[in-house]
């Protein structure tokens, strides 16, 4: 609120000094001749002022005067979720097997970034002053994004560019009034992911074709980059994204212990090594054993 106050104070001031500019302006209509140089550096200057009206209304306006919250609206779905309902577009087959528990959400595609935020954790804070009939006051949850929430043709919420979160019941009930089935308007912001125990490492694929699904994963939360070292050999191998938080690599894995380095989206990185044993089969999940993001 205070960021706010103060932003709306800065709009104020430039437009005081844009209006005190003009007067000088004017009053030297009386006393000198107006010419063109004197117009031009009018009209510089005015326009130097507007555009930084201009910027800080727009700031206003996205929400990113207050303190890091940015604005967006939250919806809830499922009243019953289970848990392999949860896992959606980032791959994770069971939120609570992948260290997530019921706080999850979809996001929209502005947010969602072709499954770049797959992990990452969200605080989200209804915006009571906005709508005090459904919004609970001062509440605020914390979410892992593991889903993606479509856009649609008929100008939906999670629609580019606008940020929307469609959060598991659970989540949306720590800061929202039971009994609304509808949409309210919430403040987010980026935060770290606190996780139990270390980095899990899920074996996918089948035959040659070798996939990794990472999870529990805190600080960042968000995978930017993988490689892979088989025993066998001594090279780091790349690996791409599949999709949301599953990776695959160009090479034969299977029989060897397998070590990941792993890279978060804000460059933190972490090497596990032998984290795989050469017995490793599809469909098994190893752990880091302590060795965590934080």
């Amino acid at each position: 609120m205070h960021m706010r106050l103060w932003c709306i104070l800065n709009v104020f001031l430039l437009l005081q000094a844009i209006n005190c500019e003009f007067k000088a302006f004017r009053t030297s209509l009386f006393h000198q001749e107006l010419d063109i140089s004197l117009s031009k550096q009018f009209l510089e200057m005015k326009g130097k002022y507007l555009v930084a009206v201009i910027l800080l209304v727009g700031t206003l306006s996205v929400g990113m005067c207050s303190n890091g919250w940015i604005r967006a609206h939250a919806t809830y779905y499922g009243v019953n979720d289970s848990p392999a309902s949860l896992g959606g577009a980032c791959g994770y087959d069971n939120p609570y097997h992948a260290g997530f528990g019921a706080h999850t959400a979809a996001l929209s595609g502005a947010l969602f970034k072709s499954g770049e935020s797959c992990g990452g954790c969200y605080q989200v804070r209804c915006d009571f002053p906005a709508d005090p009939k459904w919004c609970l006051r001062g509440a605020a949850v914390t979410v892992t994004a593991t889903n993606f929430c479509p856009s649609n043709n008929n100008n939906g919420w999670c629609n580019l560019p606008r940020h929307h979160f469609d959060m598991s019941s659970p989540a949306f009930f720590r800061i929202a009034r039971r009994g609304n089935e509808g949409i309210v308007p919430v403040f987010y912001r980026r935060v770290g992911c606190k996780r139990r125990g270390g980095v899990r490492f899920t074996m996918r694929g089948q035959g040659n074709f070798n996939m990794v699904m990472i999870s529990n994963v805190g600080g960042g939360g968000s995978v930017r980059a993988v490689a892979v070292r088989g025993s066998n050999g001594k090279t780091w191998l790349q690996m791409t994204r599949n999709w949301g938080a599953n990776w695959q690599s160009s090479g034969d894995l299977r029989g060897q212990r397998l070590s990941f380095r792993v890279t978060l989206i804000d460059r933190k990185t972490l090497t596990f090594l032998n984290v795989v044993p050469s017995s490793w089969w599809f469909g098994q999940t190893f752990s880091s054993r302590g060795r965590q993001f934080v």
